[in-house]
């Protein structure tokens, strides 16, 4: 049995030190989470009496970031924005230079990136706190966001009362989609994170009510949002690697809400 797990552990080295996304989906860690904090490039620029965050990142991550940003929106999601800046992107910061305070989400669960734990956590505050984490794990699914850890997700509070205001808008997917090179399995079948959103919702009625009436990406949602950026990418396998994931979700969800039904021989 040892000897087993250990050779599960070592699926994920080749994620881990060279970014291969076929790694990931190994029936081994329950964590999305794969990268260290900070290790990219990024400092913070006063522009025009605005702070933004610059960071860098190679072609793909930098389109990853800015697609997402754009689907998102598209989706009524609320998202930080993302801009190309002169071969990096740049975002706004979503404090307003403090106006409100930011908490990561590890001041609310720990390290602990468990889907369900952290649905319960945001739903103890409130249900729309839970219904934005959703949101975000939501389009992680979608998009194959590998790096979701307790310290790029948390909540907006006051400054003068510490009261929780709101889910910080969704930020830093630029370890997604093809930022690691393009999955072998495009068909996103025994994909990890498909199967970790559809457990959560399994396990977890409330979690299933709110995200049957999430927003669908269609074909041309996904168009419209990777034309609105200059980069050029095949749209056609961007496509069909989101609607493949997102496929799985929606049949899991209609298996899940169907009538447990029975038949009557008296």
């Amino acid at each position: 049995m040892y000897e087993d797990v250990r050779f599960k552990v070592n699926y994920f080295d080749k994620l881990a030190l060279r970014g291969d996304p076929d790694s990931f989906n190994q029936p081994y860690s329950p964590t999305p989470e794969l990268t260290n904090i900070g290790s990219f490039e990024k400092c913070w620029q006063l522009m025009d009496d605005r702070w933004f965050m610059i960071k860098q990142g190679n072609y793909l991550e930098r389109f990853s970031e800015l697609f997402i940003f754009r689907l998102g929106q598209a989706l009524g999601f609320s998202m930080a924005e993302y801009q190309p800046e002169n071969g990096t992107i740049r975002s706004p910061d979503f404090t307003d230079g403090a106006f409100v305070n930011f908490e990561s989400a590890d001041g609310i669960v720990g390290d602990d990136e468990d889907y369900a734990v952290n649905f319960e956590a945001f739903w103890k505050l409130s249900p729309e706190l839970a219904e934005q984490y959703l949101q975000i794990i939501y389009l992680d699914t979608l998009c194959f966001n590998m790096d979701r850890h307790t310290k790029n997700y948390g909540v907006l509070r006051d400054v003068e009362t510490g009261a929780v205001l709101r889910m910080a808008p969704n930020f830093d997917n630029n370890v997604a989609l093809f930022a690691r090179g393009i999955p072998e399995n495009l068909k996103r079948t025994n994909d990890k994170l498909v199967s970790l959103f559809c457990d959560l919702l399994e396990r977890d009625n409330r979690a299933l009510e709110i995200v049957e009436k999430f927003p669908v990406p269609d074909r041309n949602m996904i168009m419209r949002s990777a034309e609105q950026i200059t980069m050029q990418i095949d749209q056609e396998i961007l496509c069909v690697y989101i609607m493949n994931g997102n496929g799985h979700v929606q049949d899991r969800i209609h298996e899940l809400i169907q009538p447990q039904g029975y038949f009557s021989f008296l």
